[in-house]
């Protein structure tokens, strides 16, 4: 015969390490992001937060996406529901090719076929704040810089020249030792 040992209190058993890691919400807030945009049908948050860059500033005054819908099992030949603010829906029917062509231009791929208009109340976009570090490159610079269309990278490659522009001599390494 066995002897059976006595089972062991819940408190005195040795957890198990934990799988996970700590994480920042920083490192969360895309899976957080993600999982809300695909419930109202946008695989990508994307085409939320850059819909001004690609449909122009003009356009993007007087509407919004509001779903991208693709047929099941499909990732193109989408459908994408604009909001479109009162009287501007004839307007925005009227360039329906060119919003289609941008789109796809900018997923990479024909992921929209269609667009359906709704009529309703378009939020009001704040323009993003210049970063206080970002200033226009410097004359000295000369036209290399300005005949970049994209905004956000001419300012990235200006601050970055002002940067180097602005060090003298070679980088000093400080050590720790002493």
């Amino acid at each position: 015969m066995s002897k059976m040992r006595p089972p062991t209190p819940r408190h005195k058993r040795q957890e198990a390490p934990r799988a996970n890691r700590a994480r920042a919400v920083a490192e969360l807030l895309p899976d957080v992001g993600r999982a809300a945009f695909r419930r109202f049908g946008f695989v990508q948050s994307s085409i939320v937060s850059r819909w001004a860059e690609i449909v122009g500033p003009r356009y993007a005054e007087v509407s919004a996406p509001e779903s991208l819908r693709f047929p099941q099992g499909e990732r193109a030949n989408g459908t994408l529901t604009l909001v479109v603010r009162g009287a501007h829906a004839a307007m925005m029917q009227h360039i329906t090719p060119e919003i289609i062509d941008r789109v796809n231009r900018f997923f990479g791929y024909g992921a929209v076929a269609r667009v359906i208009f709704r009529q309703g109340e378009v939020a009001k976009r704040r323009a993003p704040a210049a970063s206080p570090s970002l200033r226009p490159a410097p004359v000295e610079l000369g036209d290399s810089l300005r005949a970049i269309g994209d905004p956000e990278l001419k300012a990235v490659l200006e601050a970055l020249a002002a940067g180097v522009a602005a060090t003298r001599g070679a980088p000093v390494i400080e050590s720790k030792e002493r």
